[in-house]
């Protein structure tokens, strides 16, 4: 969200993020993501994230398996905010979260909190014209360990590691990304984080109605894995956004273009962005039908 500063040009951008299923596969992997998360959501919006606040949530912690998740999920949290220059500022601790004697996964919610100088520059998240360039910026390796499709696709609830976070390269990104919409070069921004590219783009289509075209297709791994510090960015020139990328040696690839009423994947997936509005408003009530 963004939030302006009356009386003056600067806008506030607020983000609350957290996986729990990556906390309770891998805590330490967890906590350095829940907050860079909430960096690379600030970032987005080409805030500079300032710092952040938390609610730690988790079970009893007499039992030492919760303890030891409480505590790795801090070592992962101190790391990224020491790595990321995004401080604690205050913070709460929910324990004790149990329904008969199975606590909860970790959850570690973390508020990121960032300033915008001029809210004017900010940029969306969303598709808003038709024949704009989409990029990826990160490697995509198609980790799919602790993802939403292995969990609700694959239909495996076994518990695997979760894509690591180099924080290092967090930052990097982070920076780009800042650097690219203050000089409006790019327009668009989105974080790839749950469901991974493919529901990133999906996402995008929906506020204005704004399909994509993806040139080449790909698998399951590429689509729906959820390697860290990746975000999709749209823009109107294709070499300048390319040129940035290489004179700052990172990963960027190019998907396709933006427009039309659908998101088609080369000539083998096509879907309406009315299905797509469909299916993400009837989930949740078709969900709850069945618990």
């Amino acid at each position: 969200a963004l939030v302006r500063v009356h009386g003056t040009k600067k806008a506030l951008a607020i983000s609350t993020d957290v996986t729990p299923r990556y906390c309770l596969a891998q805590p330490v992997e967890g906590g350095k993501q829940a907050v860079a998360e909430a960096y690379r959501n600030i970032s987005a919006t080409g805030a500079t994230p300032l710092a952040i606040t938390n609610c730690l949530n988790f079970g009893n912690p007499e039992r030492p398996e919760i303890m030891g998740q409480f505590v790795e999920c801090l070592e992962g949290m101190g790391a990224a905010c020491e790595a990321l220059d995004f401080p604690v500022v205050s913070g709460n601790v929910s324990l004790y979260n149990e329904t008969n004697g199975q606590g909860i996964n970790p959850t570690p919610a973390i508020g990121g909190v960032g300033l915008i100088e001029d809210f004017e520059k900010a940029v969306g998240n969303a598709f808003i014209q038709a024949d704009k360039y989409i990029f990826v910026l990160g490697k995509t390796e198609g980790h799919l360990g602790s993802s939403l499709y292995q969990r609700f696709i694959l239909q495996d609830d076994a518990i695997y590691a979760p894509p690591s976070v180099d924080l290092e390269l967090e930052r990097k990104h982070g920076e780009f990304v800042r650097d690219l919409i203050n000089a409006g070069i790019v327009d668009v921004v989105h974080d790839v984080s749950d469901g991974g590219l493919l529901v990133a783009l999906a996402e995008m289509c929906l506020p204005h109605n704004v399909g994509c075209h993806i040139e080449d297709d790909n698998t399951a791994g590429f689509w729906f894995g959820e390697d860290q510090g990746r975000y999709v960015m749209v823009g109107a020139d294709a070499d300048k956004i390319l040129a940035q990328a290489n004179a700052s040696g990172l990963t960027l690839s190019y998907l396709g273009k933006t427009g039309g009423t659908e998101l088609t994947i080369a000539e083998r997936v096509h879907i309406s962005v009315k299905e797509l509005h469909d299916i993400h408003e009837n989930w949740l009530p078709d969900y709850m039908k069945t618990v």
